[in-house]
């Protein structure tokens, strides 16, 4: 199982709502599973958001990237509306 994670900053010209609603579009792709946006609380970092997924393998992780739908989302919401983000990819030692 891979978790993948990405950690980011809105832009301040960002439609938050907007980029929300897009971004919940990427749970019905193939392969996705526990996906999650998130809304930073803490105050240790200057991300303000983060979308979590889990992958059953390498081989969905991989189509996911690849899929249509995901290459769309990154070039008309997450490049013109992300200022900064941490990608974290993990799996968990007894895999």
């Amino acid at each position: 199982m891979i978790q993948h994670t990405v950690a980011f900053r809105l832009n301040p010209s960002a439609d938050g709502s907007e980029f929300v609603r897009r971004a919940l579009q990427l749970a019905l792709l193939d392969g996705v599973e526990d996906f999650e946006v998130l809304r930073q609380v803490g105050l240790k970092n200057d991300f303000t958001h983060a979308l979590s997924m889990r992958f059953s393998s390498q081989h969905a992780y991989d189509s996911y990237n690849e899929d249509p739908a995901h290459v769309s989302f990154v070039a008309e919401v997450w490049t013109p509306q992300v200022s900064e983000f941490l990608e974290l990819d993990y799996i968990a030692y007894d895999d």
